[in-house]
This record gives structure tokens, C-alpha cells and sequence, in this order.
């Protein structure tokens, strides 16, 4: 008897219409939804591993998930097949083979996630389930002083949703950068060795807190050091935030 293959697959989204990564029996979600697809692919129940679990309404361009299967399906059809079967908001963008050891979660490294914001006065039809809206101006300079506190190994204790999984509440950040584009266009980029579930919104939404003058820059080294949540800022909407790339060890 062969081997279960590892398919790796690498998946883009749009989140707006999902309630998160997770698999759930009353509501869609990412995970469900493409597990549908392989199991209508290969004629097997699959369990497909994520990466992480992205919350409800957020995005992913670069999303990692893989699966077994005794299918021996050429890669091009796991390709070509698994998009022909989706929804128009979810793609697979590759499909490779990968070692058996090979596990979307626990082999991840670092991931990088992006946060984006339109500030300027007029709300934008087109982009209301891709970004958070401010209409007040914000310190950009103010917000980024505030993040370069952020490399470097914290207790983020502070920015934990309730609720986590994740015993250990430190974690390594390796960048933290924000930067304007024209248009209004501010985003929030961040790349750690992990993340605790809605760590990335916490943050950002405590650092506009900042850059609408509510707090100084130094409240992000107050929290860490404090680890007091009731303290941090409101969490920022899900529809502004982006999974843009995990890395592995290769």
C-alpha cells in the first residue's frame, strides 16, 4: 500500500462572506468550504490544516494549508480541479507536494500580516469589507513611534483576545513598519514568529488610539510591560486585516 501523499496548497480569500478559517456545522467558513471541494475532487473526507485560523471577515493572500489523501491525482488537477470547484472568493494559488513531516501549522516559522486603513473624509463603497474606514485625520508619525517598540521578544498579554487557545503569551516579533500610500491609504505591517488570536486588530487598534491623540506612543511599552488589557485600545474591525505570507524552513 503507498503512502498517503502531503498536498501542500497555498489559498487566497476574501473573507467578507465567511465566518473565519474554522470549521463550523451551522455557518461557512474557509477551511469547510474547501474541504468540500477536495472531498468532491478525490471522493475521500479530508481534514485540511490551516496555517492559523483567521477570524471572521478577515483576508489571506497567502494563506498555507495541507492535507492526506490516497488520491493519485496529478498536482495540476488539485490546481486547475480544486479552483474549477470553489466559490469565486477563494483560490488555490499552487499545489505542491510535501514531505510527510510536512504540517501548515506547526512546521510555520513566522507569518506576516498586513493591517490596512482608508483615512480620509468620505467612506469608500468599494472598499468597506477591505479596509477601516477613520475619517478623522491621524498621526502617522505618532502611530509609528508608537510600533517600533514592538521587535523583539513581549508578553502580549495585553493585546490577547478572550478566549485564546494560546498558553503562552509571548511571542517574537521580527518587524513592525507603517507606511502611507496615496489616496488615504495607511497600512500596518508585521511579521513574528506567531501570533495570539487578535493580537495583530489589539494592536492597531491601540496604536490609532494614538494617532487620533487619545494615547501616547509610549502606551504600547506601558501595556506590554503592564499586561493589563483593560487598559489597551479598542480592537480594530476584522475587515481591514490580511494574511500575506508564511514561511517555513526552506
Amino acid at each position: 500500500m503507498n503512502p498517503l501523499r502531503n498536498i501542500r496548497l497555498l489559498l487566497e480569500y476574501d473573507g467578507a462572506r465567511y465566518h473565519g478559517w474554522q470549521r463550523q456545522s451551522d455557518a461557512a467558513t474557509i477551511q469547510g468550504v474547501v474541504e468540500a471541494a477536495v472531498a468532491r475532487l478525490t471522493g475521500e473526507a479530508i481534514a485540511l490544516i490551516g496555517s492559523g485560523r483567521t477570524d471572521a471577515g478577515v483576508h489571506a493572500w497567502g494563506q498555507v494549508a495541507n492535507f492526506r489523501t490516497d488520491s493519485a491525482i496529478p498536482l495540476k488537477a488539485f490546481h486547475q480541479g480544486l479552483n474549477s470547484l470553489l466559490p469565486k472568493d477563494i483560490a488555490v494559488l499552487s499545489a505542491t507536494e510535501a514531505p510527510p513531516e510536512f504540517h501548515a501549522r506547526k512546521s510555520a516559522r513566522a507569518k506576516t500580516y498586513e493591517y490596512r486603513i482608508l483615512n480620509r473624509g468620505t467612506r469608500s463603497p468599494l472598499h468597506r469589507h477591505y479596509a477601516w474606514w477613520i475619517a478623522s485625520p491621524l498621526d502617522l508619525a505618532a502611530m509609528a513611534g508608537a510600533a517600533a517598540v514592538l521587535p523583539g521578544e513581549h508578553d502580549f498579554t495585553a493585546f490577547r483576545a478572550s478566549g485564546s487557545y494560546n498558553k503562552n503569551p509571548v511571542r517574537r516579533v521580527l518587524a513592525a513598519t507603517w507606511r502611507d500610500e496615496p489616496g488615504g491609504w495607511l497600512s500596518f505591517t508585521i511579521t513574528a514568529t506567531g501570533f495570539l488570536r487578535g493580537m495583530v486588530r489589539s494592536l492597531v487598534g491601540t496604536m490609532v488610539e494614538v494617532g487620533r491623540g487619545k494615547a501616547p506612543p509610549t502606551v504600547l511599552a506601558e501595556l506590554l510591560e503592564s499586561r493589563a488589557r483593560h487598559l489597551a485600545g479598542p480592537t480594530a474591525p476584522p475587515q481591514g486585516l490580511y494574511l500575506v505570507e508564511v514561511f517555513y524552513g526552506e
